[in-house]
């Protein structure tokens, strides 16, 4: 007998577009909520921001694959929070909900009465998630948050590239995607305890907090040491040799992470010797000697064709692979064994199904992914409007 999934029986408004508010959403429809998405008359931003666009059978457009990327498992109705009539509609779906999601900017929510303070005072069991760039409080917190510029402010882009090239940012949203796992987890714990108490939570995440949170090691480093972190290209401020290096016919990474993995390395490379050099001979020496060891070992793995190197390797246990692009990913017989890529069935996308990237979060063997493709904008209108769940009428 298959168990109801983790969160079913779980309410949740999300009153979030773009990236990581709608993300909390999604991760928490995965995980069996009924998350209901309350866009504004002209839909999620996101819905807009292609091409390429998820088309129907006879052409038409059903919103931007950026958009489907983070709105799965959702129902969807429309709401103009600027008219009492769109402010009585949050205020109903609120009351019946466990969870609200938002992402306005501070004091957005206010002069409709749905801001945090307003909506608990009346619902005191709800918890109230608030996504923002820079939290409430504090001298940035009026300004928008945008995860690029969050990127530049919270450290990451000044260790990310070539040690002599420009600072460069992730190439997806590190601060969006951080904060809307970072916010889950908070939501979840809000949960508990209110299981213990009863009382629900105001939940205040910022795109920078959650980017610099995950600094992590290089974050401590310049603590500990008070010296600034550089750029190292792919390179690992704390372990040798932990980069990517040349073969024959490309390149791969190579990660060795303790000297017994280095001493494998150097017997697969042809130079055991090399690991009982005093300047090799131990990662703090190795760490010293980057630069020098790091040449001599491109001279030896250009030597080697990509598949024949990484097999010694593998077969010896230094850990090492390849760099692959998007395509070779989806084409991994781990992936594919694993089913990461999961298609929607939907009666209007071409084909009949909508590709989505699966949650990684696997619970008793059963991979935790909505089957419900992202919704079209106020296609559940009706039926959340008449879910007993919802404030519905009831019927005996």
């Amino acid at each position: 007998m298959t168990s109801a999934p983790p969160l079913a029986g779980l309410r949740v408004l999300e009153l979030a577009r773009i990236l990581a508010g709608p993300w909390i959403g999604q991760v928490l429809a995965d995980l069996g909520a009924d998350v209901v998405k309350v866009e504004a008359p002209e839909g999620d931003d996101t819905r807009t921001w292609g091409p390429p666009f998820v088309e129907s059978e006879d052409g038409e457009n059903l919103s931007a694959a950026y958009f489907h990327s983070a709105n799965r498992g959702k129902r969807s109705i429309t709401a103009d929070f600027r008219t009492p009539e769109g402010q009585a509609l949050v205020r109903r779906l609120a009351a019946h909900a466990d969870i609200v999601v938002e992402n306005f900017k501070v004091g957005g929510l206010t002069k409709y009465g749905l801001d945090a303070a307003s909506l608990r005072a009346e619902f005191p069991r709800l918890i109230y998630c608030s996504v923002t760039g820079f939290g409430q409080t504090g001298p940035y917190a009026p300004r928008a948050g945008y995860d690029f510029l969050v990127q530049g402010m919270g450290g990451v882009m000044s260790l990310t590239g070539e040690p002599d090239g420009a600072p460069m940012k992730a190439a997806y949203a590190t601060a969006d995607i951080y904060t809307g796992l970072y916010a889950t987890i908070g939501v979840l714990s809000a949960l508990r305890r209110r299981d213990a108490t009863g009382e629900g939570a105001a939940l205040d995440m910022a795109l920078l907090d959650s980017q610099i949170a995950v600094l992590g090691n290089q974050a401590l480093n310049y603590l500990v040491s008070g010296r600034l972190p550089q750029r190292l290209g792919n390179a690992h401020p704390n372990i040798v040799p932990y980069d990517v290096f040349p073969v024959a016919d490309g390149h791969i990474i190579i990660a060795t992470g303790n000297d017994g993995q280095w001493r494998k390395l150097c017997e697969v490379l042809g130079e055991p010797m090399l690991a009982d050099e005093p300047g090799y001979i131990d990662n703090r020496s190795r760490v010293k000697n980057r630069v020098a060891l790091t040449e001599h070992l491109h001279t030896l793995t250009q030597r080697h064709l990509k598949a024949d190197l990484l097999a010694a390797l593998e077969k010896l246990g230094v850990p090492a692979g390849p760099i692959n692009g998007v395509d070779e990913v989806f084409a991994d017989r781990q992936v594919l064994a694993r089913g990461v890529r999961v298609d929607l069935a939907s009666d209007v996308a071409k084909g009949g199904s909508i590709p989505t990237v699966a949650s990684p979060i696997v619970m008793d063997g059963v991979r935790q992914v909505s089957p419900r493709p992202s919704p079209q904008l106020g296609e559940h209108a009706a039926e959340i409007l008449n879910d007993p769940a919802w404030g519905g009428p009831q019927h005996g």
